[in-house]
């Protein structure tokens, strides 16, 4: 597919205050700060042409102008917590993009700052196949889980519940069953999402009933010290030659 005249944004969230790893938004990896490799990634596309981050952090905005991105805006702390959902501070960008500027775009590229290492050709390949999939409400990448969740228990009252038990016969113990009678199950792994701003504005959801499927490999997901141990040793492979290049012509 060729370039095209929709309006696509890259919109990166990189709040601070994050507990498991300080700043991890901005943490090094291989001599640059966490959120560089999201903010290359996306100027890497031939189909992105504007690339945000939202941030609550007036430091963050400034690594992030260094590599490329707009910080039209900082975040309000009220939409930046521990609890505060995607939903909230993607509206919140769409709000003060469409009252200043007049400015709304056709598709959202979510990238998260926290999955750094990314084919700049894979998230082409996604939004092509968002833009065919006329059905699609948003699109979500993800990796093949290894674990069935069929054979997971939660507590409750001091005993095991089970999941995906309505799927079942009352008395049945499929959680005792070898994994290969269960279907393959997808874990969503940040290396890509797309939104359709027309899918929040209409309902109360970010990404809709029809989530269009976009299946990778495993990839680095940075919540504790051992991922970013994982992302650095992965960082020197082939896909992400162009990606490293690109970083580091900012330096």
């Amino acid at each position: 597919m060729k370039e095209t005249n929709l309006k696509i944004l890259a919109l990166i969230p990189a709040r601070s205050g994050s507990k498991g790893i300080t700043d991890k938004n901005i943490i090094n990896l291989g001599g640059h700060p966490l959120i560089a490799y999201s903010v290359v990634a996306a100027k890497l596309s031939k189909f992105i042409n504007r690339i945000i981050v939202s941030t609550d952090s007036e430091e963050y905005a400034k690594i992030a102008e260094k590599y490329g991105a707009e910080v039209p805006f900082l975040r309000p702390v009220d939409i930046s917590g521990d609890y505060s959902t995607d939903r909230e501070w993607v509206m919140h960008a769409l709000d003060f993009l469409k009252e200043n500027e007049n400015y709304v775009p056709n598709l959202i590229v979510h990238l998260r700052p926290t999955t750094p290492l990314r084919d700049f050709r894979l998230i082409d390949k996604a939004i092509e196949e968002m833009i065919t999939d006329k059905k699609a409400t948003s699109l979500r990448s993800s990796h093949i889980l290894k674990e069935t969740p069929y054979k997971l228990f939660k507590k409750a009252g001091g005993y095991y519940d089970f999941f995906c038990k309505q799927e079942f016969k009352e008395d049945e113990e499929y959680h005792n069953y070898p994994r290969q009678k269960f279907p393959v199950t997808f874990k969503p792994n940040g290396y890509i999402d797309i939104i359709k701003p027309e899918t929040i504005k209409r309902t109360n959801m970010l990404h809709g009933k029809f989530i269009h499927a976009f299946i990778t490999d495993k990839t680095a997901d940075l919540d504790i010290i051992e991922d970013l141990k994982y992302a650095e040793k992965i960082l020197n492979n082939d896909e992400f030659r162009e990606l490293r290049k690109k970083v580091n012509e900012v330096l």
